[in-house]
């Protein structure tokens, strides 16, 4: 087959564009070009400079003469409500006048839902706008958290045996490796389905912050606690918007905190087409996340996040 890929330098896209290669398919890649593109040539992509995120290149001709495409959005957090909009509308542009017949795009938990829930309110836009291509088949992944996303807690943990964060305690959540986005990404678009409209829930294990503390603990030997912080507290809201973001990002998360937290945005889990995927949290936080713990212990020299300051004694 003949795919086009966007994305194809990311953590996600990159390892996609390896799997398609590896089992013999043409693909065809998007970046802006550099080393990571110039790797992929190598292994027998064919190279396209341009971004969808951006708008730079000739995006018309990027899906001609392709079976096939993966579609994703890289999140501008300077521009939240606007960019997943944008994005949207050069995927349709290039994609309506083109050869591809089937195509599958990485959305979002929460992509079902419409109305005010922060980031996953994007991921709605993003499906919606690309419902209007009738004659494409389009697989919608609906992602859970990445686990690659926990790395952010490894510096609180080293120095405070400690995770915070703004959704409840017990609130189970799913979380998914993106090494496991790639896999299915490269088996729906090589293994049509023949349906119009097909929606993935895609997570391989559902687990809440106080055991996603626990598991880490396990692993690493010590105990960690989790701290939940509140949305409505004055004081952190404060903090962060004097030395971490802005006011547009605390906006944001607020929003998709509470929506996870008051139920309004949830996981179908239930879904019978939930895929099985091989990496548990378990797997991930002792093959991944502790040596970039151990590194972290070692080190000692923390960088002052969010994170950080939200987990401090």
């Amino acid at each position: 087959m003949r795919i086009s890929v966007v994305g194809a330098t990311g953590r996600i896209g990159a390892k996609l564009t390896r799997n398609l290669l590896k089992a013999g398919h043409q693909v065809r890649a998007v970046s802006r070009g550099g080393p990571a593109l110039d790797a992929l040539v190598e292994l027998g992509a064919e190279p396209y400079l341009g971004s969808f995120d951006t708008g730079a290149g000739d995006l018309d001709q990027f899906f001609q003469g392709a079976d096939a495409a993966f579609l994703m959005v890289k999140t501008d957090w300077n521009n939240i409500a606007g960019h997943y909009p944008a994005v949207a509308q050069r995927f349709v542009d290039a994609l309506e006048t083109s050869s591809v017949k089937l195509a599958v795009s990485l959305t979002a938990m929460g992509s079902d839902v419409k109305g005010k829930t922060g980031h996953f309110e994007c991921f709605n836009d993003l499906d919606e706008k690309l419902n209007e291509l009738l004659n494409i088949d389009l697989v919608h992944l609906r992602a859970g958290w990445f686990m690659d996303d926990v790395s952010a807690w490894t510096g609180p943990v080293a120095k405070y045996g400690r995770i915070a964060w703004f959704c409840k305690p017990d609130l189970k959540m799913p979380w998914v490796a993106t090494d496991d986005i790639a896999w299915l990404a490269a088996k729906e678009l090589t293994n049509p389905r023949g349906r119009h409209r097909v929606y993935l829930e895609v997570g391989s294990q559902d687990v809440s912050m106080n055991e996603l503390a626990v598991i880490i603990g396990r692993e690493i030997g010590r105990p960690v606690e989790y701290r939940y912080i509140e949305t409505t507290r004055k004081d952190v809201e404060a903090e962060f918007l004097a030395r971490f973001g802005t006011a547009e990002k605390w906006h944001d998360d607020t929003l998709s905190a509470d929506a996870l937290n008051n139920g309004i945005v949830r996981f179908h889990g239930e879904n019978e087409d939930r895929p099985k995927l091989p990496t548990t949290m378990e797997m991930f936080i002792g093959h991944v996340w502790k040596p970039r713990y151990l590194d972290a212990v070692r080190s000692g020299n923390q960088r002052e996040t969010f994170f950080m300051w939200a987990a401090r004694d």
